[in-house]
């Protein structure tokens, strides 16, 4: 299932799915800080497939995007913005799914934070904030849900070189990124695949409450 907002964008991908031998896949479009959206994406997702096993908490904005600010500049809406949809957005899917892994008796919930947390990246206050709460969001809802045999984790990838970010930051923001890191080249999108496919698969069903650094080895925690 691919839930956004992005209607155009999400439609498109699915076709991309579906080409391809053996693929199935469904947009729906699904603002994820809306409760009657997260539930209607969790309905529709056991309609279709017969279950949820993993839930990919992805969705994420920098709100006002290519425009990075002082903290004291952020608006009160841009800042309960960010807060709504990267923080309440995985506070509400992981509600609509919980009925569905409980009883089942297992489950995998991914949320993507971000590397900014360990780095205090200035100009962006409100993301780096929303990102941390997403660690810590992970790691309640591992205490509370290993009794169910459901796995919580974060993943918190480093700076990835993708249209977003290429709005947002200069060329040489990217090649200070990358004199940091121990493997010395831009990161991509795909590089984030391996780790999101281990935290999906039995390989990780006895990890929970961890956050996975995927950054090149810039931030060595």
């Amino acid at each position: 299932m691919i839930a956004d907002i992005l209607q155009k964008e999400g439609e498109a991908l699915a076709r991309e799915v579906t080409s391809q031998p053996d693929g199935r896949a469904i947009f729906v479009w699904t603002d994820v800080a809306k409760q009657a959206d997260a539930m209607r994406l969790a309905h529709a997702t056991a309609e279709n497939f017969g279950s949820i096993d993993v839930l990919v908490n992805n969705a994420a904005i920098y709100s006002d995007l290519g425009a990075k600010k002082p903290f004291d500049h952020i608006s009160e809406a841009e800042w309960d913005n960010v807060m709504s949809v990267n923080v309440k957005g995985p506070w509400q899917c992981a509600k609509a799914v919980l009925p569905y892994m409980q009883r089942q008796r297992h489950g995998k919930i991914i949320n993507v934070s971000s590397s900014t947390i360990y780095a205090g990246t200035p100009g962006l206050a409100h993301y780096v904030a929303s990102k941390a709460a997403v660690i810590g969001l992970t790691r309640s809802l591992a205490r509370e849900l290993g009794a169910h045999n459901i796995c919580v984790n974060a993943i918190a990838p480093g700076l990835v070189f993708n249209e977003a970010s290429t709005r947002l930051n200069p060329r040489e923001y990217f090649e200070g990124a990358l004199s940091k890191r121990a493997i010395q080249r831009l990161m991509v999108p795909t590089d984030l695949v391996g780790t999101l496919l281990f935290l999906a698969s039995a390989s990780s069903d006895f990890i929970t409450g961890q956050t996975f650094v995927v950054d090149g080895g810039a931030e060595m925690i």
